[in-house]
This record gives C-alpha cells, sequence and structure tokens, in this order.
C-alpha cells in the first residue's frame, strides 16, 4: 500500500543537548529505515539538524537566531557531518545514500521542480536513499521563516509519495499541552482542522529547531491536496513505523477531507 514513504527527522530527534549527534538514536531510524528499503518500499529521508549539530561542533550553542553569517556557517558544518553520519550507517545495511539540498520554493519553479524530480526518480532506480535537507549554506531566507516539515510536504507532493512520516520529540498531537496537562489525551485520528487545532503550540520549536505542532499541521495540510495521509510518531521510537503498514497508528493520523 505505502509503497513510497517520505520521512522526516526532526532536530530533536537528531541530536543531544549539546547540540551534537545522538548517534543511538540515529542508529536506530536508520536500521528501521534499512529494513523498510529491504522490504521493498522506497524511501526519502528528510532531515533537520544541520544547523544544531554545527553549532555544536562550532561551541556556539547561545547561537542567536539573528546571526543570519553564523547560522549558515553552522548549517554548513552541520550537513558535512549530517551526511558523513547517514552514509556511514547506512553503508553497514548495504545502501548507499544522495544528498540533496533543496530551496523551500522548489515546487514554485516548473524547471527547478522537474530537475529535481528527475534526480529523485534516478535514486530510486539505482536503489539508492535520497537525504534531503534545506540549502541553509546559501539562502538566507531559509533560516529565516521557513521550516523542514513543510519542505517534507513539498518532497512528498514532488515524488508523489503515498505517505509521509514525521518522527519529532512527541507521541504525537495531544488535546492540550502534556507538559503542562497530566490529563491531555493524545489525538489519534484528526479528518479536519479546527480553529483549536490551527492555533495549537503545545510543542515549541527549540534553539535551533523551527518545527512545533503548527508546522506539523501546515504540512499536513499541503499533502492533503494529493491525498497524502501524515503520520507524527515520536522519533525515540521509529519501530512504530511497522505498525502503521499494519494499520495501528502509535501517535497521530491527519488524513484530511
Amino acid at each position: 500500500m505505502y509503497n513510497r514513504i517520505v520521512i522526516k527527522i526532526g532536530t530533536s530527534t537528531l541530536t543531544h543537548k549539546t547540540g551534537l549527534c545522538n548517534i543511538k538514536k540515529m542508529e536506530n531510524i536508520v536500521k528501521v529505515i534499512a529494513d523498510i528499503k529491504n522490504s521493498g518500499k522506497e524511501v526519502v529521508v528528510v532531515t533537520s539538524g544541520a544547523v544544531g549539530i554545527g553549532a555544536g561542533k562550532l561551541k556556539c550553542l547561545n547561537l542567536h537566531r539573528k546571526n543570519k553569517s553564523l547560522k549558515q556557517a553552522c548549517a554548513s558544518v552541520g550537513q558535512r557531518i549530517l551526511i558523513n553520519l547517514y552514509s556511514s550507517l547506512f553503508s553497514k545495511y548495504g545502501y548507499e545514500v544522495a544528498q540533496l539540498l533543496l530551496n523551500y520554493n522548489v515546487l514554485d519553479s516548473f524547471e527547478d521542480e522537474f530537475n529535481a524530480k528527475n534526480i529523485f526518480d534516478e535514486l530510486f532506480k539505482r536503489d539508492i536513499i535520497p537525504i534531503v535537507n534545506a540549502n541553509d549554506t546559501v539562502f538566507v531566507k531559509q533560516l529565516e521563516c521557513k521550516d523542514n516539515d513543510s519542505l517534507s510536504a513539498a518532497v512528498s507532493l514532488m515524488v508523489e509519495a503515498k505517505l509521509l512520516i514525521i518522527l519529532s520529540d512527541i507521541d504525537g498531537i495531544y488535546d492540550k499541552n502534556p507538559n503542562e496537562n497530566v490529563d491531555a489525551k493524545l489525538i489519534k485520528n484528526i479528518d479536519f482542522l479546527d480553529d483549536y487545532l490551527k492555533e495549537a503550540e503545545f510543542s515549541k520549536p527549540n534553539s535551533f529547531g523551527t518545527g512545533g505542532i503548527s508546522t506539523k499541521l501546515k504540512a499536513a495540510k499541503i499533502v492533503s491536496s494529493k491525498k497524502i495521509p501524515l503520520v507524527i510518531l515520536n522519533g525515540e521510537y521509529p519501530e512504530r513505523i511497522y505498525d502503521v503498514f499494519n494499520g495501528v497508528i502509535n501517535g497521530t493520523l491527519i488524513k484530511l477531507k
């Protein structure tokens, strides 16, 4: 059913509080993705974390959001570290990776979208795993107002994915802030976005991430144009992806009508 999927991995899932890579989490996620590939599915990985990992490496964890040139320097360092680690981990399971740095407006240009789609098609034919990140090292606007949840949605449309999975630092979307309310309940299924959900801010972006619940809902709205379901899962438990394939959602499924 889900023969082609996009998996987006958030910054907080990939890193420690030091900003450096959480190798254990990354290896667990890579192992699951490689196993999914072994089952015959095509997978695109959209990864965050370049700025945070670069900041950890350059020891500037108190990086101010307005310091654009330093953030771009962090992104350039972090992207190299990320792709090298992904390459090393996936190679353990027999897979090669390719890095694609995309602009958020790639769908706005027919030529850019056409070229990107051709690249993805070639990589799929050769069983290579595309690792996608925003081109933060060059385009300042990427750092200012965009998020990789939206980028993963754009990629899902481009490759005609059947499913978008977002691995985050929470189990899914709750009816109230679970950090402040012990009675907060996980919402398993969402088929419309009411005004309450549109304003959801249960998960604030950290120092380096740009996402939160609102960006995930925005991504769901984007992919809904092509009837692509979005599932939010806790990146601490990547094996829950298997459950999705079996019709069990241990997170939040957003399938808008």
